[in-house]
C-alpha cells in the first residue's frame, strides 16, 4: 500500500540557469528549421561557458540551398535567445560572447531507419523507453512540488523582465518540500530559493524581502505556515551566475523538465530534438494519454510507459499503472489507449500536430502542466480523449 502521509521535494531551475540557456538555444534552432520545413530533421546540442557558446549536432532539410542559408542564421538565433533571457554580464553578454556553430548534415544511416521503417512505415528515430504521468492532486493534473516550483520561478522571471524586481538576475533555482496528508498536498515544510542578484552587498534577508511576496502569490492559501523553513540564497552572495558561473549543456535537466522525480523517466532528453525522435514525441504522447486517463476519472494517478526500436514504427509495449487509484483494470486501459491514438511516430506527430515551431517555449518551466495554446503549443496537455477512452472500455 502506498504511503499517505509524507514530505516530497522537487526542484525547478529558471530560464537563466546555464543548462536552460542551452536548452533554449537548441529548441530555438529546432523551431527555425521547422518553420522552414515541417519535416526538418534536427538533433541540436548546445554548450555554454564563460563568454562562449558552442552549438553542434545534426540537421537536415530537403532543400540543400535552404540548409546552407539556415546554417548562416544560427549565430543570431543564439544571440536572440541570450538577449531575451536577459544576460548582459561582463563575461556573458548576448552581444559579445563567442558563438561557434558546428552543426552538420544528418547521418544517412540514421535517416534511412526513420524514413523507411522495417514494417514499411516511418520508423522510430531510436530505441528507448518513455514515461508519461498524471495525478489529480493539482488542477493541471501534475505533481504539486514540481508544478509550484516552476510557478515560483516563472513569476520571478515576469517580475524581473517587467521591471517590478530590477535587482533580480536571470539565474535561479527553486525547491519545494511539500507535505502530504492522506495522499493530498496540504502545505510546504521548506522553501529553497537561490537567485542571482545585482549587487554584492545584498544579503539573504534583502533577497527574501524581494522574492517572498511573489512566492506567496503563487502558492495555495494556507500552504505557508510559521513552521515553514525558508532558505533564500543560503550561501550568501550570488552575483556571478549563468554560464559564467557554471557551464551549461543541453538535456541535463530531464527531471526538472518532467515530473520532478514523482514518476519514472526513460532517460532521454527533449530539447533540440525534432518530433521524429521518440525521446520527445512519445514522452509527450505518454503524458497526453496519462492526463486523459486521469481526466476521464479512470484513475486518480496514472503512469504510462511506451517502448520503441529504431526503424520500427509501432511501439513494442504499452504499460499502464493506475497505482490502485481506479476501478478499471490496467490491461483494459492499455488496450483503450492503443485504440484511441495511433502511437507510431507519424501517428503521434499528426495527432498532436508536432511538426510546428512550438518548442522554444518548452525549454524552461517544464514541458508538462502548461496550458494548451492556440497555435498548437503544448497540444499534449489537451484532455480531448476523455470520451473516446470511456467509449473504448
Amino acid at each position: 500500500m502506498s504511503r499517505k502521509n509524507y514530505v516530497f521535494t522537487s526542484e525547478s531551475v529558471s530560464e537563466g540557469h546555464p543548462d536552460k540557456v542551452c536548452d533554449r538555444i537548441s529548441d530555438a534552432v529546432l523551431d527555425a528549421f521547422l518553420a522552414q520545413e515541417p519535416e526538418a530533421r534536427v538533433a541540436c546540442e548546445t554548450f555554454a561557458t564563460t563568454d562562449r557558446v558552442v552549438i553542434g549536432g545534426e540537421v537536415g532539410l530537403s532543400d540543400q540551398d535552404a540548409l546552407h542559408d539556415y546554417m548562416g542564421r544560427i549565430e543570431q538565433i543564439a544571440r536572440d535567445c541570450i538577449r531575451d533571457i536577459g544576460y548582459e554580464q561582463d563575461k556573458f553578454h548576448w552581444q559579445t560572447c563567442e558563438i561557434t556553430n558546428l552543426l552538420h548534415e544528418q547521418s544517412a544511416h540514421i535517416a534511412q531507419g526513420v524514413d523507411a521503417g522495417k514494417d514499411k512505415d516511418e520508423g522510430a528515430g531510436d530505441q528507448g523507453i518513455m514515461f508519461g504521468y498524471a495525478t489529480n492532486e493539482t488542477p493541471a493534473l501534475m505533481p504539486a512540488p514540481i508544478q509550484y516550483a516552476h510557478a515560483i520561478l516563472r513569476r520571478l522571471a515576469q517580475a524581473r523582465k517587467s521591471g517590478e524586481a530590477p535587482d533580480l538576475r536571470p539565474d535561479a533555482k527553486s525547491q519545494l518540500s511539500v507535505v502530504y496528508e492522506d495522499g493530498k498536498p496540504v502545505g510546504v515544510s521548506s522553501i529553497v530559493l537561490s537567485t542571482q542578484h545585482a549587487h554584492a552587498g545584498q544579503s539573504s534577508d534583502d533577497i527574501r524581502a524581494i522574492v517572498e511576496p511573489y512566492i506567496l502569490e503563487v502558492l495555495p492559501d494556507g500552504w505557508i505556515t510559521p513552521r515553514t523553513e525558508w532558505w533564500v540564497n543560503p550561501t550568501g552572495t550570488f552575483v556571478i551566475g549563468g554560464p559564467d558561473g557554471d557551464a551549461g549543456l543541453t538535456g541535463r535537466k530531464i527531471i526538472v523538465d518532467t515530473y520532478g522525480g514523482a514518476a519514472p523517466h526513460g532517460g532521454g532528453a527533449f530539447s533540440g530534438k525534432d518530433p521524429t525522435k521518440v525521446d520527445r514525441s512519445a514522452a509527450y504522447a505518454a503524458r497526453y494519454l496519462a492526463k486523459n486517463v486521469v481526466a476521464a476519472g479512470l484513475a486518480g494517478r496514472c503512469t504510462i510507459q511506451l517502448s520503441y526500436a529504431i526503424g520500427v514504427s509501432k511501439p513494442l509495449s504499452i504499460y499502464v499503472d493506475p497505482h490502485g487509484t481506479g476501478d478499471v483494470k490496467p490491461d483494459a486501459i492499455e488496450a483503450a489507449v492503443g485504440q484511441v491514438m495511433d502511437l507510431t511516430p507519424r501517428g503521434i506527430r499528426e495527432h498532436l500536430q508536432l511538426n510546428r515551431p512550438i518548442y522554444q517555449r518548452t525549454a524552461a518551466y517544464g514541458h508538462f502542466g502548461r496550458e494548451p495554446e492556440a497555435d498548437g503549443g503544448f497540444s499534449w496537455e489537451r484532455t480531448d480523449l476523455v470520451e473516446a477512452l470511456k467509449a473504448a472500455l
